[in-house]
């Protein structure tokens, strides 16, 4: 993956920008499960590297730049991102919209969103959890632009949503954004890791204690291929 390097804030006002300009762009968030995917599927991979930006989620790919070309590179994760962006749509009067997850989890969205930036003009839809027939993909790229998103936080899931943001962009006419599974932490639906956590690289083992079933076998293999992968380049670059 062709990972953008920079500050964390320079991250926020880049994305900011491209939602101010109007233009169709959109923003891969990724982490090391992002990278396999990637890496397995040649295909997924040009529509990760198609993305304007790719931001570093995982401390683990934070760590992997500095491990492999000696650049410190700051951690630019879909949580810290969510809330900050928008703050910031807020206190610039752009419109944002939420794109995807149940309709409990948009309507708890939706409380917490209006509690929390009141000034900010926030759009929600929740597609149907099977594949959308052309007039229906057709119909919510409508639905989004009518309402005049500035930025749209899509929330399917990796590797969905950024398939259906590299299908929409030119469509879409405005900056998407993956956020995977930050909105229901944001809400309060799900806990957040401890700092020390984030701050060593176990996000991830928060989040398999919190779902063992679900994400067991996802990191038992992305994880390991990960390593694998990191060993395998660092010995490369030594020799």
């Amino acid at each position: 993956m062709n990972i953008s390097l920079g500050t964390y804030r320079r991250f926020v006002l880049d994305i900011i920008q491209k939602a101010v300009m109007g233009r169709s762009s959109y923003i891969c968030v990724a982490n090391v499960h992002m990278c396999i995917e990637a890496y397995d599927d040649p295909e997924f991979a040009r529509v990760v590297n198609g993305a304007d930006l790719i931001t570093p989620d995982g401390m683990p790919l934070a760590k992997a730049i500095k491990i492999l070309y000696g650049e410190h590179q700051d951690r630019v994760a879909g949580m810290d991102l969510l809330p900050d962006l928008l703050k910031e749509a807020e206190s610039r009067g752009l419109s944002c919209f939420v794109y995807g997850g149940s309709e409990s989890m948009l309507q708890k969205s939706e409380e917490y969103i209006s509690a929390t930036y009141p000034g900010l003009r926030c759009g929600y839809h929740s597609p149907p959890f099977r594949p959308l027939t052309a007039q229906e993909e057709q119909a919510d790229c409508d639905r989004i632009n009518a309402f005049g998103a500035h930025l749209v936080f899509v929330a399917l899931g990796c590797p969905k949503q950024e398939k259906w943001m590299a299908k929409m962009k030119g469509s879409v006419q405005a900056c998407m954004i993956g956020i995977g599974g930050a909105l229901p932490v944001m809400v309060g639906m799900q806990n957040r890791a401890p700092e020390w956590m984030q701050k060593a690289s176990l996000e991830w083992l928060y989040r398999l204690m919190q779902e063992p079933k679900r994400l067991f076998k996802r990191y038992a293999y992305t994880n390991t291929k990960f390593l694998y992968l990191l060993s395998k380049q660092k010995l490369g670059l030594l020799k």
